[in-house]
């Protein structure tokens, strides 16, 4: 199968190549596996994480090896497979809209394909960052394959460059793995295509500790799943364009002149509050409009009965929502937003964590509110940016590789990256309607000067 891509031309160059793609394949564990029916946790199957997520990684070239990329990891997958053999498996829906995976062992999807291009093309073109305008090429979305039940839960296609380098592409089920679940799958798959003859973290199943129980009580406020719905800031139909934008120590130290000097903050909480507001200002709503940042928090730390076993790869974090008018985030300092950011990642207990499973298991498992809602998941603490095959090294980039999940645009994912200065921070991809999209990097602008100016 050829397909031709057409990658938009940057400063330098209009760059288009072939993709051709082998049929895809079922690849099954090395060994028998069990056949048994497992439980999704109260966590895992909520209505907001009933979707695929896209990941890719990007390789330069070994020009001393002859080892081929797509027969390691293919041959790595299926001995993935045999300590992870639930990927293998398939979702089944049950009473009470409960997930379960049916561990049948019929294997994961994965497609060869090569394309006409070099790895110093693509950089140069400045196709290494979301959006990569030849996604669909890269990670084929195979007919049927997105479904939530009954298909695949992994879809996997290497791509060899005709220079020696390859782009490896996964999409997941989210159901079945978070951010961290997934950097742990991903280490084991590297470790056996290096050679090791199992996983040093050996992975672990018990999600039955995440389901509440028959008497478990909602015991906290949780607006993030709010009944109400308003009408959504980023209208359904919008033609939205979007964009990668880089955020290194300079980015970082305009940002904190925004916030008084004796105020503690992360990096995490400066950038989001900034962007929240400049996305807000973008989009213009009505000042009275109730707009909404999620911070997805990992929460692995915060369980302590019983503590989560180093190996769990199940879904293991809340996400409270801070609430402000769409008034006072454009017209108050930057440190209201921050500090309505630190109290909602401070509210996120055990208890926060159990009042939110019985909340799943007894209100029908419910989407998080869409309206007026900013989404960021910070991704820089999970080792993407270390998937590491062998003689090829670590990708120059590897994350998710899309702003937006499903029909929803409105999430970010921080990603570790290094720039062609060799700068170390972080790529945040932004979704936004076109007038918006020019508001907001006018924003960025007004504040980093012309940091984000150049190409990255």
């Amino acid at each position: 199968m050829d397909y031709h891509v057409s990658l938009p031309p940057s400063t330098t160059t209009c760059l288009s190549f072939k993709v051709h793609r082998r049929q895809p394949e079922l690849v099954t564990p090395a060994k028998p596996t069990p056949l048994e029916l497992k439980p999704l946790s109260d966590i895992d199957d909520q209505q907001g994480l009933r979707f695929q997520i896209p990941v890719i990684f990007f390789y330069r070239p070994n020009l001393t090896s002859n080892l081929d990329p797509v027969q390691v990891i293919k041959t790595a997958l299926a001995q993935t497979l045999v300590y992870y053999y639930p990927f293998a498996g398939r979702l089944r829906e049950g009473p009470n809209r409960k997930l379960s995976v049916d561990c049948t062992g019929e294997g994961v999807l994965f497609i060869e394909a090569d394309a006409d291009v070099t790895f110093a093309e693509l950089e140069e073109a400045d196709a290494l960052l979301p959006p990569f305008p030849c996604l669909e090429e890269l990670l084929f979305d195979v007919e049927g394959s997105s479904e939530l039940l009954n298909t695949p839960l992994l879809l996997v296609q290497v791509t060899r460059l005709k220079c020696g380098g390859f782009i490896f592409a996964l999409r997941f089920n989210h159901t079945m793995t978070d951010g961290a679940g997934l950097s742990l799958f991903l280490k084991s798959l590297c470790e056996l295509a290096c050679g090791l003859h199992a996983p040093s973290v050996p992975p672990v199943w018990e999600r039955e500790s995440l389901i509440a129980s028959t008497s478990a009580l909602v015991t906290h406020t949780h607006r993030e799943y709010d009944d109400k719905v308003e009408p959504e800031a980023v209208v359904v139909g919008d033609f939205l364009v979007s964009r990668s934008f880089f955020f290194g120590p300079d980015e970082i130290a305009a940002i904190r002149r925004l916030l008084p000097t004796d105020l503690h903050n992360t990096t995490f909480e400066a950038m989001t509050s900034f962007l929240w507001r400049c996305r807000t200002v973008a989009l213009s709503p009505d000042p009275n409009t109730e707009m909404r940042m999620t911070c997805i928090v990992n929460s692995r730390s915060k369980l302590s009965n019983p503590p989560i076993p180093s190996g769990y790869y199940g879904n293991v974090f809340a996400i409270p929502v801070a609430i402000a008018t769409a008034k006072d985030l454009m017209e108050k300092p930057l440190e209201f937003p921050l500090r309505l950011i630190q109290e909602a990642k401070k509210s996120v207990t055990e208890d926060y964590i159990r009042s939110m499973t019985a909340l799943m298991a007894t209100r029908g498992r419910p989407m998080f509110v869409a309206a007026g809602n900013y989404i960021v998941s910070d991704l820089r603490h999970f080792d993407l940016g270390k998937v590491d095959f062998g003689p090829w090294g670590k990708p120059v980039y590897g994350g998710t590789a899309k702003a937006g999940i499903a029909v929803f645009p409105g999430v970010s994912f921080y990603v570790p990256f290094k720039n062609r200065k060799g700068v170390s921070g972080t790529v945040v991809a932004i979704s936004l309607p076109v007038p918006a999209m020019e508001k907001f990097v006018e924003e960025l602008d007004g504040v980093l000067y012309k940091c984000l100016n150049g190409r990255l």
